[in-house]
């Protein structure tokens, strides 16, 4: 028998980062323009936002915490951008414009990622001063709970656009759509039951 041998930690770290930006991407396949932008709760949650939002952030994250900056300049981040402007794409910025900048914004932050040690310690100016040091341990943390928290968002926003749901890993079951249909009636039968 082969003895155990734990994984790295930064590379377990990295690998479930990795993963859940794929699943976030995934979200737009297929869809088009008008799909990918439409606002599908009351606070404006949409499926380029949620891209555009993670990217910014991962920049900021992995490049001005740990004094790497990227040289790329986010306008919805400047001090008289409208509030959450990071959370919506404008007509002229395009799918392909957000999706480069998701992927020069993983490609910054696997850069940090490989470059520090998990102890290397940065600071984030944002935050209260308390709170502000770092570890790129804390925010390889921070931002796989951030990424996967979006990438829930955008699995929501998805099927309340056309019904796909999941992400083809075996984790929700396979079922036709009167299955589907029967499954929610009984929830909400027991939802009227529970009041």
């Amino acid at each position: 028998m082969t003895p155990f041998t734990a994984p790295d930690p930064k590379a377990t770290l990295h690998r479930y980062l990795r993963i859940q930006r794929d699943q976030l991407i995934a979200k737009l396949d297929g869809l088009d323009e008008r799909d990918v932008r439409w606002p599908m709760t009351p606070t404006g949650t949409n499926l380029l936002g949620l891209v555009k939002h993670v990217a910014s952030v991962q920049l900021d994250y992995f490049g001005e915490v740990f004094g790497r900056p990227s040289g790329r300049t986010l306008p919805w981040f400047a001090d008289d951008a409208e509030p959450n402007a990071d959370m919506w794409a404008t007509a002229e910025e395009t799918r392909e414009e957000i999706l480069d900048l998701h992927s020069f914004s993983a490609a910054h932050s696997d850069a940090t990622i490989d470059a520090l040690d998990l102890t290397a310690v940065g600071a984030v100016p944002w935050w209260p001063e308390a709170r502000r040091q770092v570890t790129l341990h804390q925010i390889l943390v921070h931002m796989t709970v951030e990424t996967a928290r979006h990438a829930g968002h955008a699995d929501i926003v998805r099927e309340m656009i056309d019904g796909r749901a999941g992400n083809d890993d075996g984790n929700l079951p396979d079922r036709t759509s009167a299955q589907w249909t029967a499954h929610r009636e009984r929830i909400e039968d027991a939802a009227r039951k529970a009041r």
